[in-house]
């Protein structure tokens, strides 16, 4: 059966050329960087003018904002699912890596250098904290490892990174530890860090896991 059809005829054509003025936008980020993304040269390669394309997207912090959006919310679903399947916190930590190597350009735009002068609004961040949510409850699942820090009586004091999450102050010290150490492997994978030092770069992952949750 073939799949419903919704919306006017021009809502449809509106979602298919802004779905397509997003394809060439990663393009182009993919061979410049974010940095450098246009939209004059978007509409060239669309056969469109400038003024005819900016009737899709105001401006290029707009078209960033939207691709932003998309790879935050893919990034949320996926661990909402994940953790909706029974995953730990191991389980989330190769659902991160899988989706970094899935498509590493989505994976520098929201966690490499920061555009210049691009500012993400409030709903970004409100994506952004449903991965942490979801970090936050394995770590909050997992037993402590030992007796409370300076750091965690600094954290347990400074949650907002946190959404104000409930999780005892332990959890919030290994969330800390596991976002940082994971995306700088990842990091560092991505970016042909490791390339030609002779080591797997999925067993270091796994390795670098298995430390953080006590394996």
């Amino acid at each position: 059966m073939p799949e419903a059809r919704t919306g006017t005829p021009r809502e449809r054509y509106r979602t298919q050329v802004r779905a397509e003025i997003k394809e060439h936008a990663w393009e182009q980020i993919a061979t410049a960087g974010a940095s450098a993304l246009s939209l004059n040269a978007i509409a060239k390669r669309m056969g469109m003018s400038g003024p005819a394309l900016y009737r899709y997207f105001a401006g290029r912090d707009e078209l960033i904002t939207e691709l932003v959006r998309d790879a935050y919310r893919s990034l949320a679903d996926g661990f909402k699912a994940a953790a909706d399947s029974g995953a730990d916190l191991a389980g989330l930590a190769h659902v991160l890596r899988a989706w970094a190597l899935a498509d590493p350009q989505r994976y520098f735009l929201v966690f490499g250098t920061p555009v210049p002068g691009y500012h993400a609004p409030d709903d970004i961040t409100g994506i952004a904290a449903e991965t942490m949510a979801v970090i936050l409850d394995a770590c909050a699942a997992l037993p402590s490892d030992g007796p409370a820090t300076d750091f965690d009586a600094h954290l347990d004091g400074h949650r907002q990174w946190a959404g104000g999450h409930p999780a005892p102050a332990a959890a919030l010290h290994r969330a800390l530890a596991f976002w940082t150490r994971v995306h700088g492997a990842l990091s560092l994978e991505l970016a042909g860090h490791f390339t030609g030092m002779g080591f797997d770069p999925a067993l270091l992952f796994a390795a670098e896991v298995d430390d953080l949750t006590g394996r």
